[in-house]
């Protein structure tokens, strides 16, 4: 077990030598520390609040432009242990706000009142003020206040240069926190995205296509887009078998995946048609958020249609034979003369996780489409269990299968501040379970990550880069700790990763002096799988099955792991055949970092894993230890073949490896 000790508040964040000099030539006693860090922000803000307490009065942050919600709260935690008495606040005025839209600094209290503190209007340039604009000069506030929760800055996206705070403070509790080191077999890296008509042939959706199956099975998960609309094309009507928009049989798909143990993350996105059309003309689209137009996106109630269908379906495809068939509904009626109709079932036990929609902090369209984290923690109410059953009988997934897990929407921009949002609606509006933790409508954190040269993020970005050689593994690891220590250990999914194949896309891998665009795919690919087992994050699902377009030059278009000849590419060769051979072990050491060598463990069997952690061609040679053994069998994946196997004796227990970008795997006994 890995032992970290350290101050909660900061989680992952540097708490010493970071901050520039103090540069006003006045100073107050009793400056009480602020950690830029542990903002967030309920907009889509691209950058953070740091700057305002960084000792440096002249510079003010800039958050980003185009905020999808112009007037908004930016949240700050106070941790256990954690107190603070303010009687002052200054504010320094430099390149000062607009007057009209002021800053306003609030205090939460336990009950989760909100007490205004301090207004900046920034109307004196080059001056520190305090928290009246009436009385700018005087620092100090009417009455001091103590005993808060929280630290709220409301405003519309400007800042003055500094914000100090000052009183009596007393530092968080300083509390050593056990990271769980459990296993994770190889075997749960290797999941994909794909849709139903990858599994069905359209011209006849009811019958098996063997041809369409086969790709399939070279995969251990699979996460399914499951459009809202195809279970609910008419409100209140559910479709499963055959569905009334396209004909497919989920029944059927579902029970050949549990047949081929690939496990299944339905993933209910989108809104239905007669939930769209709640919208003004020029507001529609399915990607808006899931609950009709005009409703209040903080209540939970403003979800309970989404909350009904994720209770049909639970109720069908999850484990629970006991659920109230009374609530059950579906539409029978035929659409033509001799169709086989809906029936109602209950308990099949093919689905143990769902995913309460795709990506809710889509800020690229626009309002209609966005969720701030605490409007997507009161959604996620809804869908989890009813509100803890304030929406009613068939409503929320727990009330039809209690072992259901809830998966969170994997989130496009990759931050646990979006998640602090959430955690903190629930303190307030969920409360805390009866071992003092915070009751959070969900079970597995979810993001996606594209590992480039923009480092992740989906704009400035110019081409893939290998997944060792960007903030892949940083990013993974903060999700990893924040899950440990703020979620009671949650799982953590990457839910959407890869690369294109087309020369022109942005998320292109690269060919190398020996190597295709596709051969490096294939090692990024298989890397990527291997990083995230040492950074011990659970499941990942690899975008997607096929390419949008064979032909696309867009972002993603060409990301598929299987060709339209329905052929293997390299990619899925190498994660088919890792699997088979590997799938079982899992990761217990990293024992060199270049090249990288990693230790998996099976019971008693040992298996090394090396790779040279670049993207140019780079080989390197490696001594290996193998131990009391006379034979090394070194594995390597092969494009369109087997895996290679290589025996090679030992001098005493060690052997030279040629090691290079594409992943080998060593034991010191012949795989059955």
């Amino acid at each position: 077990m890995k032992i970290a000790s350290f101050i909660i508040p900061l989680l992952l964040f540097c708490m010493t030598g970071c901050a520039q000099k103090d540069t006003h030539n006045f100073h107050m006693p009793g400056k009480i520390p602020i950690y830029g860090k542990l903002w967030y922000q309920q907009t889509n803000a691209t950058g953070n609040l740091e700057m305002l307490f960084d000792n440096n009065q002249f510079q003010k942050p800039n958050t980003g432009y185009n905020k999808l919600v112009e007037h908004y709260d930016a949240w700050y935690p106070l941790q256990d242990g954690e107190q603070m008495t303010i009687d002052s606040i200054m504010m320094y005025c430099w390149r000062c706000i607009d007057a009209a839209h002021p800053l306003t600094i609030y205090a939460v209290m336990p009950d989760w009142t909100r007490v205004p503190i301090a207004v900046f209007k920034g109307e004196r340039a080059a001056t520190w003020e305090g928290p009246d604009p009436a009385k700018p000069g005087v620092f100090a506030l009417a009455k001091p206040v103590s005993g808060m929760r929280y630290l709220i800055i409301n405003s519309w996206g400007e800042f003055p240069g500094e914000i100090e705070f000052y009183g009596k403070y007393t530092s968080p509790d300083k509390v050593g926190v056990g990271l769980i080191d459990k296993p994770i077999p190889l075997n749960n890296y290797f999941g994909i995205n794909a849709f139903e008509w990858n599994f069905q042939n359209k011209t006849d959706p009811d019958k098996a296509d063997a041809s369409m199956l086969d790709p399939i099975k070279n995969f251990t998960g699979v996460r399914h887009y499951l459009d809202w609309g195809k279970l609910e094309a008419t409100e209140g009507n559910y479709t499963y078998n055959p569905v009334h928009d396209g004909g497919w049989n989920y029944d059927d798909m579902y029970q050949w995946c549990n047949d081929q143990h690939i496990e299944v993350l339905a993933c209910l996105k989108t809104i239905p048609k007669w939930m769209e059309d709640t919208y003004p003309e020029g507001q529609r689209n399915y990607e808006n958020v899931p609950a009709r137009y005009g409703k209040d996106l903080s209540a939970p109630a403003s979800y309970i249609e989404q909350a009904k269908v994720a209770f049909q379906f639970a109720a069908r495809y999850g484990g629970n034979k006991k659920v109230d068939v009374s609530l059950l509904k579906v539409d029978s009626k035929p659409r033509w003369n001799g169709e086989k109709v809906n029936t109602v079932k209950a308990g099949l036990g093919l689905i143990h996780y769902i995913e309460c929609d795709n990506e809710r902090d889509k800020w690229w369209k626009g309002r209609a489409a966005y969720q701030t984290g605490r409007e997507y923690a009161a959604n996620l109410s809804a869908f989890y269990d009813g509100h803890k059953g304030a929406l009613g009988a068939g409503a929320g997934v727990k009330n039809a299968d209690p072992n259901m897990k809830v998966v969170m929407g994997g989130l496009a921009d990759p931050s646990t501040g979006y998640i602090k949002g959430m955690i903190d609606w629930c303190k307030q509006y969920r409360g805390y379970k009866a071992d003092g933790s915070v009751d959070l409508p969900w079970d597995v954190i979810n993001y996606h990550f594209y590992s480039n040269d923009a480092n992740g993020a989906n704009n400035d970005q110019h081409i893939g880069v290998a997944p060792e050689q960007t903030i892949t593994a940083k990013t993974a690891d903060e999700f990893v700790t924040f899950a440990q220590v703020v979620c009671n250990g949650m799982p953590v999914w990457v839910t959407e990763a890869g690369y294109d194949v087309n020369p022109q896309s942005v998320q292109r891998a690269v060919a190398t002096k020996d190597k295709s665009i596709q051969l490096t795919q294939a090692d990024w690919t298989l890397r990527t799988s291997l990083l995230y087992a040492r950074c011990k994050v659970d499941r990942v699902f690899y975008y997607e099955l096929y390419d949008d377009d064979a032909k696309s030059t867009i972002k993603y278009g060409t990301s598929g792991l299987i060709n339209d000849n329905r052929t293997n590419r390299p990619a899925a060769d190498f994660m088919a055949q890792v699997h088979r051979f590997f799938g079982a072990y899992t990761y217990k050491e990293t024992i060199s970092q270049d090249p990288i060598v990693d230790k998996y463990t099976l019971v008693a069997e040992t298996m090394y894993m090396l790779v040279v952690p670049d993207g140019k061609g780079r080989t390197a040679n490696y001594q290996l230890d193998l131990g009391k053994t006379d034979t090394a069998y070194i594995y390597q994946p092969m494009p369109g073949k087997e895996m290679k196997l290589t025996k090679v004796k030992t001098a005493r227990g060690k052997v030279q490896i040629n090691v290079t970008e594409t992943p080998v795997f060593v034991t010191n006994y012949l795989l059955r």
